[in-house]
């Protein structure tokens, strides 16, 4: 899949990408190898049973990290600068579930080429798992 290219004239307030996706224990397994967190509370069903949530939970880093997909892909895509993020972790998200991922655009300052997007990230069931601001300059 190759990028989308929006030019910075052509997006305004209220642009909105959404994006479905399923976690799985692989993709855990992969972003454990990938960064060295092997926290035996996204791993380990043993010790999850002992923990509030009663069962693994993916990392909520993995989820944030799925915001760089929206912006470097879709909104704006190809000719993006992620300049920062803030992250706000509500809720979990189940293991293999499937997640929606979403980006509205909520500010945009012309004069430095820069997009302010409010990123979400929701379960099947519509429940809050991860909310924030993306800071991005659009590079043209």
């Amino acid at each position: 899949m190759k990028p989308k290219i929006i030019p910075f004239s052509e997006l305004k307030i209220g642009d909105k990408v959404v994006i479905n996706r399923k976690i799985s224990r692989d993709d855990v397994q992969k972003f454990a190898k990938l960064t060295g967190d092997f926290n035996p509370l996204h791993l380990d069903e043993v010790y999850a049973a002992t923990t509030i949530f009663k069962k693994t939970i993916p990392p909520g880093m993995l989820l944030g990290s799925l915001f760089s997909t929206l912006v470097g892909m879709h909104l704006p895509g190809k000719n993006c600068l992620y300049l920062a993020q803030t992250l706000q972790f509500r809720n979990p998200a189940p293991m293999d579930g499937k997640i929606t991922i979403s980006g509205e655009i909520i500010e945009k300052v012309d004069s430095l080429k820069i997009l302010i997007i409010l990123t979400k990230i929701h379960d099947n069931e519509n429940n809050l798992l991860i909310e924030g601001e993306a800071r991005i300059k659009v590079l043209e």
